[in-house]
């Protein structure tokens, strides 16, 4: 595989034209494949694909063979269908052995159309999925990872308001950077890692996106300047160290455990603009003798509100196996020795487990900022971004005086819906639920006179009217209602169930 990938812009729109008359586009693709295809590519195996592309030999079938399944194509078929030419003198393409004879190409890359629920449309360029059983070996240390189940999360996470200006950290193959592009005016994207910013220039050029894609690590391309939105799935695999020549460099950085997601977070400071949001996907010890609340909010910078949510949490073994398998170690004879270099360096930090989340900050430069730390396993529906933002824009209501969130007037989320509990033949239900249908899906458990305020919250009378009318209806004391609701109603304030009208 060549180190330099280099098209020219005339190349590089003879290889767009050439992928869009082939209609090698999302829809297109996975109607080719078919259900039972993807199904069955999720889990590694090209088989269903393969059989389901069987006696077609269309420039579709083509590049679906050659770039997602890694699969050597008849060196004529690949020249019908793509400028052959320039992509070998760029590497992106190399004569292969094809098992029916003659000559055959392979792709060097990783080359596949992507599009998003918020109308991006193009294609991401990056290395060959390691464990697909087509691969032909394991990774390469300057490996570039491809469109990930974690980097579809990290852009369902991220806020799509317009903003002046956005960092894409450690960009990758461009994945983020096709998002933000729609929605910023601003777009700079760096990574460590050369041969991920020659990749993300050409999904970028492929993709018709602009953005100034600069060299280094962390923050120091950008030193000195600040942006309104910076997002980030770091490399944030907590691994045992190595030489950087042997070190994946997409998901394993030089700081011991967690450091280099500490220094994200951290250092994120400096560089975001006042109100301006770091969102960030990727891993936290669970450090013997320390909650990982607490080592998580440690990270923050001054003044920053955030909302921490844990997704899962695995022990020691259980994390070194899934990483030695991505790496593409697993039934190799090196695994039970990596595997026991794994677990000694978990030893030796005090680790026993290892939380996978998200994190979302604002840079508030509030002098008591809100933390808000979630274990929640359970399922949400994406994209969850809007949810965790409305948390952190409920920060200034929740904490208004009793008498002021009294006198304020509040709408239930449009989302909520009641769940009831009963025994059969009951006149009164058991329990009575209210769940939001969407972000986090959160729930709450109400009783009769809190399930009354709640549901006559329409935006049209004071919290304080409606409780004392509640009371009224009950036979409570109004006061003594109001001392029992208000904390209860200022927690629904802090997870966004009701929002204020002004």
């Amino acid at each position: 595989m060549a180190n330099t990938v280099t098209l020219s812009d005339a190349q590089v729109e003879r290889l767009r034209e050439a992928l869009a008359a082939a209609d090698y586009r999302i829809d297109a693709t996975l109607a080719a494949i078919g259900e039972a295809g993807q199904a069955d590519l999720a889990r590694n195996h090209t088989v269903a694909a393969e059989r389901a592309l069987a006696g077609r030999d269309d420039p579709l079938a083509t590049l679906i063979r050659l770039f997602i399944l890694q699969l050597p194509q008849p060196a004529a078929a690949v020249q019908r269908t793509l400028p052959a030419r320039d992509l070998l003198a760029a590497g992106l393409l190399t004569p292969a052995a094809s098992p029916t004879g003659g000559p055959a190409l392979a792709a060097a890359v990783d080359l596949r159309p992507y599009g998003g629920d918020d109308g991006v449309n193009g294609w991401l360029v990056s290395d060959h999925q390691a464990t697909l059983n087509t691969a032909r070996g394991r990774p390469r240390p300057d490996h570039v990872l491809g469109c990930s189940p974690a980097s579809v999360t990290l852009a369902q996470l991220t806020p799509r308001t317009p903003v002046g200006s956005a960092l894409d950290l450690g960009t990758g193959c461009g994945i983020q950077a096709l998002h933000l592009a729609r929605h910023c005016a601003r777009l700079t994207a760096t990574d460590l890692n050369p041969r991920a910013l020659e990749l993300a220039r050409l999904s970028l050029a492929l993709s018709g996106v602009t953005a100034d894609l600069r060299p280094g690590s962390l923050y120091e391309p950008v030193a000195g300047e600040s942006f309104d939105l910076i997002v980030t799935n770091p490399p944030f695999v907590i691994a045992p160290p190595r030489a950087d020549a042997d070190r994946l460099v997409y998901r394993e950085g030089a700081e011991a455990a967690d450091g280099l997601m500490r220094r994200v977070v951290a250092e994120s400071g400096r560089h975001l603009a006042d109100g301006g949001h770091l969102v960030v996907l990727g891993n936290w010890a669970h450090v013997r003798g320390e909650p990982w609340e607490e080592r998580v909010a440690g990270w923050l910078p001054p003044g920053a509100d955030a909302i921490a949510v844990q997704r899962e949490v695995l022990d020691a073994p259980e994390y070194a196996e899934v990483w030695l398998a991505d790496a593409g170690l697993q039934g190799t004879p090196d695994y039970r020795a990596e595997l026991d270099r794994w677990l000694a360096y978990f030893d030796a930090l005090g680790l026993e487990r290892v939380g996978l989340g998200w994190l979302v900050l604002r840079q508030s430069r509030r002098a008591d900022p809100s933390v808000t730390a979630l274990d929640w396993p359970y399922p949400v529906t994406q994209p969850v971004a809007a949810d965790l933002i409305a948390t952190l824009d409920a920060v200034d209501a929740a904490r208004l005086p009793d008498a002021a969130l009294a006198a304020a007037r509040w709408r239930l989320a449009a989302d909520a819906y009641q769940e009831t509990t009963s025994e059969p033949g009951a006149a009164d239900p058991l329990n009575v639920r209210l769940r939001r249908r969407v972000g986090l899906q959160r729930w709450t458990d109400v009783d009769a006179a809190l399930g009354g305020v709640l549901g006559a919250c329409d935006g049209e009378l004071p919290l304080g009217a409606l409780v004392a009318a509640v009371a009224s209806l009950t036979g409570d004391d109004p006061a003594a209602l109001a001392a029992r609701l208000l904390p209860q109603l200022r927690r629904l304030v802090a997870e966004s169930w009701l929002v204020r009208v002004v």
